[in-house]
Order: C-alpha cells, then structure tokens, then sequence
C-alpha cells in the first residue's frame, strides 16, 4: 500500500470514530476511539466468517502497518515532546524527587516483579519461557502511559501532587522502560553482557538522553529568543522535535527520553522570557492538535492490531493471569518506594492505589512486543499477553477510573466542572 493511501486510511478512519465517539459514546477521547476501533475489529473478524476472501484482504492490509516503525520512528517523539511540553514544569520540580523515584526504580522493580512473576507462572502452566524472556516482557510492560488517563483526571480537581507525579512519572519512564527493553533484548538475543557492559549500555542510553534533551532544548530556546515570527518558531520546534529525534538515534542515546527533558525545557524557559504571547498561543495550539491527531491515530491502531495477533486457546489462561500479575507489580512498585521514602514525599495514602490504577498501558508496551524479533522462540505469546494487559488496562481500568477517583477524592469529585456536551 502506498505512504499517502495508508496516511489517507488512518485519517479518515480515526475521524470517523472519533466522530462516533464523540456524538453517542461521549466516553474521553482516547479510550472511546479504541473501544470503537475494537468494535470494528470485532465486526471484520465476524465477517471473515461469511466473507473470508475480503477478511484475508482486510488483515493483509493491516498485517503491512509496520506498527512499531510507524510509532517509534514518526509517533513517539512528537508525542512525548508535545506532552512534555504543556506539562506543569514548576509542579514538575516540586514533584521531582518522587518521580524519578517512580520512574527509575519503580521501572526496574516492576520489571524484575513482572519477569519473575511470569516466569513462575510459565513454569507452573508447562509453558518453558526463559527468565529474560519474561523480564523483557517486563521491561515492556511497565512503562505507563499519560495519554489516556488525561482526559479523565481533568475533570476532576485531584492533589497536583498526585496529577502530576501520575503525568510526569508516564512521561519519564517511557524513555527508561525503552532502555530497559533494549538492554534485557541483548540479553534474550544471546549477547553477552557483563554487569559493566549493562552499566554502561544504561548511562549511554538514558544519561546520553537526558543530556541531548537539555542541549536540544537550550538550543532551541536561544533560537526562539533570537526572533519573533510566530509561524517560523512554531516550525523551529517542529523541525527540533523531528530532527532532534532522528539525530538521538545516530548518536546511540535515548530519544525519547531526549524529547521530554526538551520539551519540558522549552516549555518552562521559552514561555517565561523567549515567546510572545501571541507565539505562545499558536505553538501551544499547535502541539495540542498534532497530540489529538497522533493519539487518535495510535488507538485505532491499537484497536486494529486484533486482527492479526494471534490468540491460541492456550494462551487465554497465562493471558488473564498476566493481568492481575501485572497490577500487583504496579501496586508493589509504587508502595515499597512510597512506603520506604514517604516522608520526604508530598503525597497521601491514597496516593499508591490511585497511581496503580491510573498508570494505564498503552501503544509503546504494543510496538515494543511487535518489535520482538520474529526469531526469538514464544514471541506470539508474548504479544498476545501484552495485548491483552494493554486492553484491560486501557478499557477496563480506563472506564473505572473516574469511579475510583470519585472514592478516594470526594470533595474534588463534587467540586468538578460539569463537561460541556
């Protein structure tokens, strides 16, 4: 299929059920454009069963979306800059002890809990995966994702604290779950890596990120500061994001880690002293577009990807299992931190349930499962358990949320704005 046929598809598909969503379901944007984009799935497979020749076609065609280039290589970056971008970077720095607790150890500890706990259960149901199989499953499931969880906790008037070390520990441990995945993926590939050659691969990747992130971003201040042009500086960042994105892979650093430390950047210091209001406004609307129309398109497909996963009968049971492993990892990787440091933390008791069940997976545990090379023995498997967490977790736990938020926070749930229709 040709790039602007396959561009033209997603667009008109992600409209329309977005559309869909918007006028009947009225659930937030992220989780209803899925729920719609699972309903068609679920209606092409059904059709497959009266028309099998148009459903072979069908899923051809979906099977030749490269997933995991398509989100890595074009997505992710403008995506994680732009929600680095509007996030709170004056909250962020009062937050910061607790999510970088969250985001580095809470990310390793969740992928050791996640690994050994499916480990055991591999062993226990005759299903012989190796350990680092089961811990790159971990590393690839336990970064969270802020996308959509956001449209829920805007409605309500929770903790800041709480809001933001959900949103800034999402943004952060994305980049080092990557990392993470790719050092445990030599591994399973059968590399050999001492504990210096670990080290080293970890503080090339994440601390070359952060580094990156920070000479992008001031780069790119200094050149806002330089002019004032709104159309020129919202193309500057553009051009940042994309160029800084592609130059981070060439240099062997982490780029998605690069692109959160430079939009919080930019959108801290380039506010204050480098932009006009008026430019303010148009890069603010830009990047709020470019995140609603690359989030749209990430859950549908999302939502399509069910037509080529394989589901054995086998692997329902592990599947289920995986899910309620995968929360307790969660719950434990934030509660030990919490439990061990919370007296220098700025959070509740409330604040561990809240961020289990609102850490959501989402498109980066997908594409880094379908990134797995072809070669690597149980590989379906593994993309069908993190396909089905990635479900529950963005349906299931999606739907629930505001009930949940509505227990622990009454008086924000009552002091809530009324959405407008």
């Amino acid at each position: 299929m040709e790039l602007f046929t396959l561009i033209t598809l997603l667009i008109v598909v992600a409209a329309a059920f977005a559309y869909l969503n918007s006028r009947f379901l009225k659930l937030p944007d992220a989780i209803g454009i899925m729920v719609v984009s699972l309903g068609f799935s679920l209606l092409v497979l059904a059709a497959g069963w009266v028309q099998p020749g148009w459903f072979a076609h069908t899923r051809q065609a979906v099977a030749g979306i490269d997933f995991d280039r398509v989100l890595f290589d074009v997505m992710l970056s403008l995506l994680l800059f732009a929600g680095a971008f509007h996030t709170d970077a004056a909250e962020l720095r009062v937050e910061r002890r607790s999510v970088m607790l969250f985001a580095l150890v809470g990310t390793v500890l969740s992928t050791f809990l996640i690994g050994t706990g499916l480990y055991g259960l591999s062993r226990w149901l005759a299903l012989d995966l190796s350990y680092p199989l089961c811990l790159l499953f971990g590393a690839l499931i336990s970064p969270t994702d802020p996308i959509a969880v956001l449209g829920i906790l805007a409605r309500f008037k929770l903790p800041e604290s709480v809001k933001t070390n959900i949103v800034g520990e999402s943004l952060f441990n994305d980049g080092v779950g990557v990392v993470i995945f790719a050092t445990v993926y030599e591994l399973v590939l059968g590399q050999e890596l001492g504990a210096g050659g670990i080290a080293w691969l970890f503080v090339q990747e994440a601390g070359g990120g952060v580094l990156f992130g920070l000479v992008l971003g001031y780069g790119l201040y200094r050149l806002l500061r330089s002019i004032n042009h709104y159309q020129t500086e919202v193309l500057l960042t553009l051009a940042a994001v994309m160029g800084g994105y592609l130059l981070a892979q060439r240099l062997h650093v982490s780029g998605p880690l690069a692109m959160v430390v430079a939009g919080l950047f930019v959108g801290d210091r380039a506010r204050q002293d480098a932009m006009s209001h008026q430019t303010e406004e148009y890069v603010d609307k830009f990047w709020e577009l470019i995140d609603v129309i690359l989030n749209a398109l990430l859950f549908v497909l999302i939502g399509i990807e069910l037509l080529v996963i394989e589901f054995e009968p086998s692997y329902w049971l592990i599947s289920l299992l995986a899910i309620g492993l995968v929360l307790l990892a969660r719950y434990l990787a934030v509660w030990l931190p919490y439990r061990l440091t919370r007296r220098w933390l700025n959070l509740d008791n409330n604040a561990p349930l809240m961020m289990t069940w609102g850490g959501l997976r989402g498109g980066i545990s997908v594409a880094l499962a379908l990134s797995i090379s072809n070669a690597v023995p149980h590989k379906g498997l593994i993309v069908a358990i993190t396909y089905a967490v990635v479900l529950f977790s963005v349906i299931g736990q999606g739907l629930t949320l505001e009930r949940l938020i509505r227990r622990l926070y009454p008086a924000g749930a009552a002091e809530a704005e009324p959405q407008p229709e």
